[in-house]
């Protein structure tokens, strides 16, 4: 029948596509890894990154968290988790993480000046990208948090290609444009075998401190739709609020410098 042979099509040109495709190798020490992605920048994903990566130590203070910053052209850990400095090398001239409140975080600031721009083409990217994978000694992780630079191009397949990721989350704010991306990031990720563990609605609604009037300045429950059409869970919203943008300019996380908050 006609669609015994579409089946028969389709799986071979899955078995010629996969040929080509690296062969997923565990980052050592690291048991679970999770990735944040936006596919739109300038959507809160490095600051949710932060707080999740310190939020789940802080839910359970067994487990041992490692943060790894992807983003190669625009590395925004180093400010947000109040570090400097050049990582020191293992006598198997493996980088050592830099640690701040109990995290062990890598990153391509802590290698550059920090007003230096990276103008390097594709290769190289891919380049720094696998060795800040494979050349970290981690120690032994529980997770592993990467925060992916926004797009769908070498980075996000590269990471998602070249390790065993246990569920991606998506970063959103509620307005079309950023959905748009967001969609297709979701898309990116089932297109690769990657769970995609849930969407997150950032800056979903700002409150005004003096009377207290909520406005949706970027539209209301965008996110919570798209979530529903892809059949994926809202994990939370985010509110529009001074405090997490100072929080993590100055590098002292709202999780951990205000976790009674709202925020």
């Amino acid at each position: 029948s006609s669609s015994s042979r579409d089946e028969a099509l389709r799986d071979k040109r899955a078995r010629i596509l996969s040929r080509g495709l690296p062969k997923q190798k565990p980052i050592e020490g690291v048991k679970q890894v999770v990735v944040l992605a936006s596919g739109k920048g300038g959507v809160g994903k490095s600051t949710t990154a932060v707080n999740i990566a310190l939020a789940l130590a802080a839910n359970d203070s067994t487990k041992e968290v490692g943060l790894l910053d992807a983003d190669i052209y625009g590395p925004s850990i180093p400010k947000m988790m109040n570090l400097k400095g050049n990582p020191e090398l293992t006598p198997k001239n493996l980088m050592r993480p830099l640690k701040n409140y109990g995290i062990a975080c890598m990153s391509m600031g802590f290698l550059i000046e920090e007003t230096a721009p990276v103008v390097w083409r594709g290769l190289m990217v891919m380049s720094a990208v696998e060795k800040l994978l494979r050349q970290v000694d981690w120690g032994q992780l529980d997770y592993l948090v990467i925060d992916m630079p926004p797009g769908t191009g070498d980075v996000q397949l590269s990471v998602s290609q070249n390790i065993p990721i246990a569920g991606a989350v998506i970063i959103s704010t509620p307005q079309d444009v950023a959905l748009l991306d967001a969609h297709k990031g979701a898309e990116m990720f089932r297109k690769v075998h990657v769970p995609v563990l849930g969407l997150v609605q950032n800056m979903s609604v700002f409150q005004c401190p003096k009377c207290k009037h909520e406005t949706h300045i970027f539209g209301a429950d965008g996110v919570r739709d798209l979530a529903k059409a892809l059949g994926l869970d809202v994990l939370g919203d985010i509110p529009l609020h001074v405090n997490i943008r100072e929080t993590c300019d100055s590098g002292q996380p709202v999780v951990i410098s205000q976790p009674q908050s709202d925020a």
